[in-house]
This record gives C-alpha cells, sequence and structure tokens, in this order.
C-alpha cells in the first residue's frame, strides 16, 4: 500500500504543477478551441472523460455519503486526475494496507 500511496502522491504532485503551470502561462478559451477542432483532440477529450466517469463510478461505490461522493465526483471532473490521485492517496492512507478496505472504503465491512 506504501508503494500506492508514494505513486498517488507523485502524480497528485505533478497534475497539481501542470495545471498550475497551464493556468499561469496558458490561454484556456483559445487553446481549448484548438484542441476540440482536431480529431485527435476530441478522441483525447472523450478518453479522458471516459476515464473520469470510470473512476467517478468507483467513488460512488467507495463512498457512504453523497455529499462526499458529489464533491469528489466533481473534484474529478474539474480538477482531473490531481483530485484522481489525492482520492488514491487518502484511500491508500485511510486503508491502513487492507486491500479490500483501499477498492471497497466504507462497504468493505459490509459483506
Amino acid at each position: 500500500m506504501k508503494v500506492v500511496a508514494a505513486i498517488a502522491m507523485v502524480l497528485f504532485l505533478v497534475m497539481s504543477f501542470a495545471i498550475g503551470y497551464a493556468l499561469l502561462h496558458g490561454d484556456f478559451r483559445a487553446e481549448g478551441s484548438v484542441l476540440t477542432g482536431l480529431p485527435w483532440g476530441v478522441v483525447s477529450l472523450v478518453d479522458l472523460y471516459t476515464g473520469f466517469t470510470l473512476f467517478a463510478m468507483w467513488i460512488i461505490f467507495r463512498e457512504r455519503g453523497v455529499l462526499a461522493r458529489v464533491l469528489w465526483v466533481l473534484a474529478v471532473m474539474l480538477l482531473g486526475f490531481a483530485a484522481g490521485s489525492l482520492y488514491v492517496l487518502l484511500a491508500a492512507w485511510r486503508s491502513d494496507g487492507n486491500w479490500r478496505t483501499f477498492w471497497m472504503g466504507a462497504r468493505a465491512n459490509h459483506g
């Protein structure tokens, strides 16, 4: 579990710095219109949101409370895998080395 937590931490930091760089040096509106105008740009966005949706399904399964579900899914949809990496990191820390708890969250003890 320590390896999962370490990888998640590194990915969280990389994504956070990448988002910060883009916010400081990029033009979201202009660059986004270029991206959506390219066939592979569209494929990349479809791929990204497919991954977000699958990851959101895991979050919804793991989390017990509606508010936690909504906030985490929104975070992933808005911040991408910076939020996803943070979610994995917290899940790893909270699981206390138990893989069943890591994957299933609150459901791990309910069969």
